[in-house]
Formats: structure tokens, C-alpha cells, sequence
């Protein structure tokens, strides 16, 4: 076609991708335990180890906030000898006793930094600061080890169930309850999740590292944190010295191959052992004699003989752990114990799940493997549900390996559905677009996480008095207290109360107060949330057993090792009074008359009362009431909205309630105020 000159033209040229960037698709894991069989048009979100971390972190910082303290042996054993550390006092229990050493100083000082960084941070004023920045590094603690463990079943098992195990960690309220507390069971969770993200790859002659980490891990929490926990390796251990797992090994290579597996294991162990060197030191320094702690706790829970023992401390019937941990983990709790039994089901209904080879002499069956790592929770949940004694925090080591069994069971019933599905149409194309099997993990997923949330919030709002009435007692009673007996600076009237200073609670040690705590005794939270210059103490109450006493005050003479190369010489004395028989010692009380706050509950709405705990916050002629908050009446209240909480009047109003309240005596302080503004005014 011929065209004018100077005519304009336009070429069009085929579209073309040669040098179109394609965006990189996500790796799939190629050798993980499970396979997928049925192919998908879209991957499964799976979270990095940075979103994972960060959302964790999200929900441990909340937990560390806002969790309760439910057990008082993790305030008397861990708090109260951490405050001894970082100020100076607090309560001794018979375990911290140099005669008994129960405990391990070693444990409790790895979490002295944050303490003393969060007193650093309040300038001294506020100890409620350490407390919270304790919390706050166990949570950071608890959310690396929960990603490093989510990521290593995203990569050795399989993807999905990486990904319910992500859910089930991050919003479960076990995990919510565990995770910040500080106690070595919780320590010991962490070393297990630690140590099983290295157990998840299977075990072969050129993965050296997998023995050496996890045993490291497994020794860790055992010595440091609780010995018993030591038995969630077991599992670990056969598979390493006995089982082929990832090697395919020939009859002729069978002996050599087990010499070299045995001398990797004890060389694992021998490595591990050194744990007890700094540990066995700090714990020496500080009882002020030879000390292995993790012996006297097994000494003293397996040998100490028919008149000691746990069994003191009560006894609990075998369905405890089932009650405790569906409160906990609700649907996820038979998930998980059923996990053996449908592993079975899946070998043989949907066998081609763990693979296509077959079990032979010279390696593994895939069922074996993931056998070994589902054994872990069901050896430890039965070993727990033998003994008499029973306590929720036993069970705290378990925590990640009953979400990861429960994944797993939740990860099998969709293979059955799929199984089921294309049996009955026929066609795997249609299995691969529909959306059932998503709509039923969906729903599992969604299910478990709205009653974790909602018991979590539960335990919250009907339990967290305790904490509350103290934050109260410190932030509008003793201001009050200090204002109007003049021990407050004047500020300009026209001055913001944002522009004013922290107020200094320093003062109040001129008051000689005294806090007391009768029936209320498990529930006192700890020295870090009093104020200094405040002494706690006990009355007597229809409680008969052994209250913790006061660590005694340190000699000034004092010329013991441990002084000159341990900080607080009073850990390594032999206070009287400290049994191992829970034999009650009548000096750890005070006269009623002696207190001039007292913590107390009572049950308006159902009262209960006896000569030994009369109901004080009644008393108005003695007591007045400073402050009370709702504690719920779980004796009095409906099973379902007692241990859930949902909004709505209706639901909160099936439940009784009662004041936990800090009570003034009236005479008490109208002296002590009285004194101490006349001393103020002489000056």
C-alpha cells in the first residue's frame, strides 16, 4: 500500500514474554513426612518464620500483660526469690531451704537481666516494670522457639499442618497460660519445642548435627529448668540408636552402622553433661554447700518414703488432665490423643499419604518415623495421669507436641475425606476444586481458636482481681495515703497532670504498713507488685499446712564463701521452721490486729464464714473497704459460663460473683496518719 509522504504509521508487534520477569513460586518442601494427594491449583498460605515470629509476638507480649498467675508455687519458688535477688526481700519456701535445695538459683538468675533492666527502665520507683519486663522476655523467648518449631514441621512433616499448628500454638489458651509463665515446667516447654525442631528431620548418618542439637535441647530443660521433663526425649533417643529413619542400611552394614549411631548418641550426652558445670556451681554459691538439684527433686518426689512426698500437697483423680486440658485446648485435646489411632486408619485407608515405599529391612516405614514423633505426648500424658499428684504446670512441657499431635489428627481426617470423596465421584479432578476439605479444617481451625479466646478472656475478667486490687492499691490508696498526710509536693494549680513527675512511693516506709493476707494466701502475687517499704504477712486461717517465712536478714559478719562470691548470703542459711512434711509453723503468722491492710474475698451473694476466716469486709466498724473487684464464685456458678465468657448480659448474669477487696483497719491507720502528719509538720 502506497502512502502520501510525510504520512504517520503505527506498527503493532506480537506480544511477547521472552524478557517478562516470572515471579518466583514458593518452594515446596519435597522430602517431609506426609504428601499431598491431590493436586491444587492455590499453595496453602504458609507464614514465614518472620510473620510467624511477629504475630506470636503480638499475642506472648498481650499474655505477659494481661495472664493471671494461677499457681502460687510459681510466686513463693520463683518470684519471691527473684525480688530477693534484684531488692533485697521476700518469702522463702522449705524448698529454698539450704537442707532441702529444691529449687535451682541457677534457673532463677537467667532471669535476673530483665529484671534489673526493668528496674533500670522505672528508676527504682516502680517494681511492677521488672515484673512486666520478665514477662515480656519469656514471651519473646517462648514466640522464637514456637516459630523455629511451626517452620520445622512446615519443612519435615508438611506444609498444612504446619499451618494448623500455627494457629493452634498462637491462640490456644494453654499456650496463652505457659507461655509467660516463670516456671520451669514453662522453661522446659521450651527446651522440648526447641529440641523436637531438630527431632522433626529424620535422623540420618549425614545429619551429625540433629543428635547433638536436640540433646543439648532435651538436657537443657532438664537440668536447668525440671528433670522429669527429660522423659518427652525417650522417643528421640530409641529412634537415634535404633531406628534407620532416613539411612538405608544393608544386613552387612547393620552392626557398623549401629556402633557409629551409639557413638554419636554418647557423644551428644557426654557434651550435654557440661550443663551441670555452671549449673551445680551457681546452685553450690548460692545454698552454700555441694548442690545438684535436679537430683534432690528426684529424690525427694520418687524416694523420699511414705511420710514425704508430693502426695502431701493432695491427690487428684486420673481424668484430671482430660478435664484441664479440654478447659485449655477444648477440641484440640482428644485431636490429639486420637492421633496414634488415626495414624493407624491412614495406613490403612489412605496409605499412600506417608509415601509409596514399602516397609523393608533395610529402612524405615514412614509410619514409624511419624509414629516416634507423635509418641512423645501420649508417653507423657500417661506417665502424669499415673501419679496421684496432679498439677496443671506439669503438663506445660507437652504443650507444643499435643498442638502438633492434634494437627496432625485434624491434617489424616481431611485425607479420609479425600479418600472418601473421589471413591464416591470418581473423579480427582473435582476433588481438586472443591472446597469441602477446606471448609472442614476451616471450621476446626476457627472453632478452636473463638473458645480459646473466649476462656482466655474468661480467666481474665472472672480471676485477675488479685492482680488488679494490688495495681489499685498502689496507684490510689497510697498516693491518697501520702497527699493527705502531707508527704506530697505542692504543684502549681495550673500545672497538667501529664507535666507532673512520677509520684515517689519512698516515703511510705514511714508508715511501718503492714499487708496481710488470710485465706487469700495462694493468691498474693508476689513483692513485685507492692511497694518497698510495705511488709507482707500472714494470718491465720483454716489453712493448716506450711506457709512460706521471710528470708532472713543477712549477718553483717558474715565472712561464708558464698558472700564474698554470691550476692544474697542469707540463701545459704538454715532458717528453722522449714520442714518437708507440710507441718504447719505457727511463727510465719501475725495477730489480725498487727495488719493495717488486709486482701480478703467474700461472697455476698452466698457468704461463707468460720471463727477462722470471719468475714472482714463486712466489719465495717473495723475494716474499711478500699478497694474491691469481681472475683467469680465458681462453686455457685453455671459449668459453661464459668469457664467461657461470651458479651451479653445474659450470659454474664448466670454467674455469682464476690468482692475481692483490700480492706483498711480503720483504727490502725487513722493512728498511723495521725503520727506521721505531726512528724511532717515538725519538720
Amino acid at each position: 500500500m502506497n502512502l502520501a509522504p510525510g504520512t504517520e504509521t503505527l506498527t503493532f508487534r506480537r506480544p511477547t514474554t521472552a524478557n517478562k520477569e516470572e515471579k518466583p513460586k514458593p518452594s515446596v518442601p519435597k522430602n517431609t513426612l506426609l504428601h499431598e494427594q491431590i493436586r491444587k491449583t492455590h499453595r496453602p498460605w504458609i507464614p514465614s518464620f518472620s510473620l510467624a515470629l511477629r504475630i506470636l509476638l503480638l499475642v506472648r507480649v498481650a499474655g505477659a500483660m494481661y495472664s493471671n498467675m494461677d499457681d502460687c508455687d510459681e510466686v513463693f519458688n520463683f518470684w519471691e526469690p527473684l525480688h530477693l535477688f534484684t531488692n533485697g526481700n521476700g518469702f522463702q519456701t522449705w524448698e529454698l531451704s539450704p537442707v532441702f535445695a529444691l529449687r535451682s538459683w541457677a534457673y532463677i538468675i537467667v532471669h535476673f537481666l530483665p529484671a534489673r533492666l526493668g528496674l533500670v527502665v522505672g528508676g527504682g520507683l516502680d517494681k511492677r516494670i521488672a515484673f512486666f519486663a520478665v514477662r515480656l522476655f519469656l514471651g519473646v523467648v517462648s514466640a522464637l522457639i514456637e516459630s523455629a518449631f511451626y517452620r520445622s514441621v512446615v519443612e519435615n512433616v508438611n506444609q498444612r499442618v504446619g499451618r494448623y499448628l500455627f494457629f493452634m500454638l498462637a491462640f490456644s489458651a494453654g499456650m496463652w497460660n505457659s507461655a509467660t509463665a516463670f516456671l520451669p515446667s514453662s522453661f522446659a516447654m521450651y527446651a522440648t519445642a526447641m529440641a523436637y525442631s531438630h527431632v522433626m528431620k529424620t535422623s540420618s548418618r549425614a545429619n551429625t548435627r540433629r543428635a547433638m542439637a536436640a540433646t543439648l535441647s532435651f538436657a537443657t530443660g532438664a537440668i536447668v529448668g525440671w528433670p522429669f521433663a527429660l522423659a518427652l526425649s525417650l522417643p528421640f533417643v530409641y529412634e537415634e540408636l535404633f531406628i534407620y529413619s532416613g539411612d538405608t542400611v544393608q544386613p552387612s552394614e547393620k552392626v557398623q552402622w549401629m556402633a557409629k549411631r551409639w557413638v554419636r548418641m554418647t557423644t551428644a550426652v557426654l557434651a550435654a553433661a557440661l550443663i551441670f558445670v555452671p549449673v551445680v556451681g551457681i546452685d553450690s554459691l548460692a545454698y552454700g554447700r555441694v548442690t545438684i538439684v535436679p537430683w534432690n527433686i528426684i529424690r525427694y518426689n520418687i524416694f523420699g518414703g511414705q511420710e514425704r512426698g508430693p502426695t502431701l500437697y493432695g491427690i487428684a483423680p486420673w481424668t484430671f488432665y482430660i478435664h484441664n486440658l479440654v478447659l485449655n485446648f477444648n477440641v484440640l485435646t482428644p485431636l490429639a490423643l486420637l492421633s496414634l489411632p488415626a495414624l493407624a486408619i491412614t495406613s490403612v485407608i489412605d496409605r499412600r499419604r506417608l509415601g509409596y515405599a514399602p516397609a523393608s529391612e533395610i529402612h524405615s516405614s514412614p509410619f514409624t518415623i511419624l509414629g516416634l514423633r507423635l509418641a512423645p505426648f501420649h508417653l507423657w500424658f500417661i506417665v502424669l495421669t499415673l501419679q496421684p499428684h496432679k498439677e496443671e504446670r506439669f503438663m506445660f512441657p507437652a504443650y507444643p507436641l499435643l498442638c502438633f499431635n492434634a494437627a496432625i489428627t485434624l491434617y489424616l481426617a481431611r485425607g479420609w475425606l479425600e479418600v472418601s470423596f473421589i471413591k464416591i465421584t470418581k473423579s480427582p479432578y473435582q476433588a481438586s476444586r472443591t472446597g469441602i476439605f477446606r471448609q472442614f479444617t476451616f471450621s476446626i481451625i476457627v472453632g478452636t481458636t473463638v473458645l480459646s479466646l473466649s476462656r482466655s478472656v474468661a480467666n481474665y475478667k472472672y480471676y485477675h482481681a488479685p492482680m488488679g486490687a494490688l495495681f489499685n492499691f498502689q496507684v490510689e490508696e497510697l498516693p491518697r495515703l501520702l497527699n493527705d498526710t502531707g508527704l506530697l509536693p505542692d504543684y502549681p494549680p495550673d500545672s497538667r497532670e501529664d507535666d507532673r513527675p512520677q509520684i515517689d512511693l519512698t516515703p511510705i516506709h514511714e508508715f511501718n504498713l503492714t499487708l496481710c493476707y488470710g485465706k487469700e494466701w495462694h493468691r498474693f502475687p508476689g513483692h513485685f507488685l507492692v511497694p518497698n517499704g510495705i511488709r507482707v504477712e500472714f494470718i491465720k486461717s483454716e489453712f493448716n499446712g506450711l506457709l512460706p517465712g521471710h528470708f532472713l536478714t543477712p549477718a553483717s559478719n558474715a565472712h561464708l564463701l558464698a558472700s564474698k562470691w554470691w550476692p544474697r548470703p542469707q540463701t545459704t542459711y538454715t532458717p528453722s521452721g522449714l520442714n518437708d512434711l507440710n507441718v504447719e509453723e505457727p511463727s510465719h503468722y501475725v495477730p489480725t490486729q498487727q495488719c493495717d491492710y488486709l486482701v480478703d474475698l467474700d461472697f455476698p451473694e452466698n457468704p461463707r464464714s468460720s471463727k477462722l476466716e470471719p468475714r472482714y469486709a463486712i466489719q465495717s466498724e473495723t475494716w474499711e473497704r478500699v478497694h474491691c473487684e469481681r472475683f467469680l464464685d465458681a462453686r455457685n456458678s453455671p459449668l459453661l459460663t464459668r469457664v467461657l465468657w461470651f458479651p451479653g448480659n445474659h450470659w454474664d448474669a448466670s454467674n455469682s460473683y464476690g468482692d475481692y477487696c483490700v480492706l483498711k483497719n480503720i483504727e490502725s491507720m487513722k493512728q498511723k496518719e495521725a503520727w506521721v502528719a505531726l512528724q511532717h509538720k515538725g519538720l
